[in-house]
């Protein structure tokens, strides 16, 4: 496009004029303060240095609301408040310490030493030290926020390309109707569903708004996306496909559906493989720890010399004590970055968010189907038991572990209910849409097709819902009957209140499913698209990912079955060493036979059982977190975890274990 004025960041000083409106932008805004205006100009004349280019790319692809320069000013002036906190007390310090060091190394080297080391002065040495120190952590930080800039780039381009696939069906679905390109645009763009690529159309449409022409702001975007694989070309080919036509447009993106969906088969299955390479890792580096820490355990008991304590300023601490528990605290953060991993791979549309009701009676009246409430209504019961706990005598890892437990079971048995219900939901959901499909296919309207399902069909936990679509879409009828047709056959207020009673009945569902599916059909029918299209792709889509819905649960089940396994094998694995080994008369008896243990007096039974106690409840909590994640979510994670520490402390407290 050699005719084409040179516009934005490709004209002479385009970066820096795109980012100095940014940031005057930021200001209007009232997002700049007084801070702000003094970092930019004090740090604003880094952003022209040639070690921050790669930093400005990667700034050009994320969602930041800033300009490039005020963002990296305030990193300078991080960078230095990170420098005043490290130099103030590392000069503390190293006043402190450095006569006694610099005499030492005096002593041992000498003469040897080619820089006279007695000559030194102590202040001095201090000084450098301590400007050495802030000089390293000022880069540092400096470096932290090149590294933050790579983190968002790359969390924007998983984000994009998860949503790009069902931005691009709601394309082509548009494409079937009337709207031009930018209308299609703008109407992606308003779907908050589709995340980072309704955002980088948003872009797109801002960029075009300032240019005067949607082409400059899809090649912008395009330019500037973190999506170098996805977006990139599919922006490029849906602005030369829209030049062409409409006919053109509607094939590109039929095509380009297709090859998404592949693409995402692909990207399940590598996630699948990758899951079972973590389940084994998971599986190796919890169980081996736990098993080490026993074996260790059981040998010192049998000779103390293996581990002797060892002597610090706080005074004689065991080293069976410090292997333990840091043993606990690394069981705990496998058990979290396990669920966290497990959970990055469940997809983003089969995890289910529960809103908490504004009203306290709404949370009282929803604690048994909501666990966002239950976790409300569960927590203050849960602080009095370990409140009452305490106040008993138990010790302070078993108030914790109890209170936890009380907390967790309970929120993890309504969030299973609110599962079962919107499993429920969702099979019912995917026969409504089946039978709105056929009778719309058979020349009958939408609401006069809605109707006749909430009449003849059995939906079950949806019926009173689709009644209330029913209802609300015959509303929608007499509306457009009685104000007049539009363009398309019905009148604004009628497609308003078609728009809305849809978005009601989605809210009434609640599910990921429903919220993913139905609200294609309100746009796509004001955009003039054929109703039986519409709805013979909106049947596929429901069928397509409800079948995918149960087949990431089966096959989530034998990562579930894998943490229980795991959390048996410790604790039976304990049980058998604090009945077979940590025993006194044992010890007594194995003592005078042999000379295996050489000091029976100093083992504590009840002490080490204990500490193999704590052991084993890290272990339930990290393979309760992995299995309900695995499972369900979090919510389950809170389940499977406060179940599993509940069985174990009753099996080992009733079996006399601890």
């Amino acid at each position: 496009m050699s005719g084409e004025p040179q516009t934005g960041t490709d004209a002479p000083g385009g970066r820096r004029a795109l980012d100095a409106a940014e940031a005057d932008g930021f200001t209007r805004a009232g997002g700049s303060s007084v801070i702000d205006r003094v970092l930019y100009a004090l740090f604003a004349r880094h952003a022209s240095d040639r070690r921050h280019d790669a930093d400005r790319k990667r700034y050009r692809g994320t969602a930041l609301d800033t300009g490039f320069e005020t963002h990296l000013s305030r990193v300078y002036g991080l960078s230095w408040v990170a420098c005043v906190a490290v130099i103030v007390p590392a000069l503390l310090v190293a006043a402190s310490t450095a006569p006694g060091l610099l005499a030492a190394v005096d002593a041992r080297v000498g003469a040897g030493s080619p820089i006279p080391i007695a000559s030194l002065s102590a202040d001095s040495v201090a000084v450098v030290v301590a400007g050495l120190a802030g000089f390293l952590a000022k880069r540092a930080t400096v470096r932290l926020g090149g590294l933050r800039l790579r983190w968002l780039t790359a969390t924007r381009r998983t984000d994009i390309e998860r949503t790009l696939p069902p931005a691009v069906r709601y394309l082509e679905l548009l494409a079937a109707g009337s709207d031009g390109p930018r209308e299609m645009v703008e109407k992606a763009a308003a779907n908050d569903a589709y995340g980072g690529t309704a955002t980088s159309l948003r872009k797109a449409l801002n960029a075009a708004q300032l240019a005067g022409s949607l082409d400059e702001g899809l090649r912008r975007v395009a330019r500037d996306t973190p999506s170098r694989e996805l977006l990139a070309p599919f922006l490029l080919e849906f602005r030369k496909h829209a030049a062409t036509g409409d006919a053109a447009l509607a094939e590109y993106l039929r095509t380009e559906r297709r090859m998404l969906a592949h693409r995402q088969d692909r990207a399940r299955k590598r996630a699948r493989r990758f899951l079972e390479l973590l389940t084994e890792l998971f599986v190796l580096v919890l169980v081996l720890p736990a098993l080490l820490v026993i074996a260790a355990t059981a040998l010192t008991v049998v000779v103390p010399e293996l581990l002797p304590p060892v002597d610090t300023p706080v005074g004689v601490v065991p080293t069976r004590a410090v292997v333990l528990y840091g043993a606990v605290a690394f069981l705990v953060a496998i058990g979290l970055a396990g669920a966290v991993a497990v959970g990055t791979l469940r997809p983003p549309n089969q995890r289910a968010s529960y809103d908490l009701p504004a009203a306290p009676r709404g949370v009282f009246a929803s604690v048994g189907r909501n666990p966002a409430s239950a976790a409300v209504v569960c927590a203050p019961p849960a602080a009095l038991l370990a409140v009452a706990l305490a106040l008993a005598g138990y010790t302070l890892v078993n108030v914790g572990l109890l209170s936890y437990a009380a907390f967790a079971v309970p929120v993890g048995v309504a969030a299973g209910r609110r599962t079962r219900i919107d499993d429920a939901k969702d099979r019912e959901l995917a026969d409504f849409v089946h039978a709105v499909s056929g009778h719309v296919a058979r020349g009958r309207p939408f609401p006069a097709a809605v109707e006749a399902v909430a009449r003849d069909a059995d939906l079950g936990v949806l019926d009173d819902d689709v009644a209330d679509l029913a209802f609300a879409l015959r509303s929608t009828t007499a509306t457009g009957r009685t104000e007049g047709a539009g363009t398309t056959g019905e009148s604004t207020t009628a497609t308003d209140v078609r728009a809305a009673a849809i978005e009601r009945f989605v809210e009434r569902v609640g599910t990921p499913l429903a919220e993913g599916t139905l609200g294609l059909v309100t746009d796509a029918l004001d955009a003039g698209s054929d109703a039986d299209a519409v709805f013979e792709t909106l049947r596929i889509e429901v069928g397509r990912l409800y079948s995918e819905q149960r087949a990431l649960r089966s096959s989530m089940h034998p990562y579930v079955a894998v943490g229980w396994a795991a959390a048996a094998l410790v604790a039976a694995v304990v049980a058998v060493v604090n009945t077979q080994v940590i025993d006194a008369a044992r010890l007594a008896d194995l003592a005078g036979a042999t000379d295996l243990v050489t000091e029976p007096e100093t083992v504590l039974p009840e002490l080490e059982r204990f500490r193999l106690y704590v052991v084993t409840q890290a272990t339930m909590l990290a393979s309760g977190w992995f299995a309900g994640t695995a499972s369900r979510g979090r919510y389950a994670a809170l389940f499977h975890s406060g179940l599993l520490v509940a069985i174990c402390y009753a099996v080992f407290t009733a079996g006399g274990l601890v």
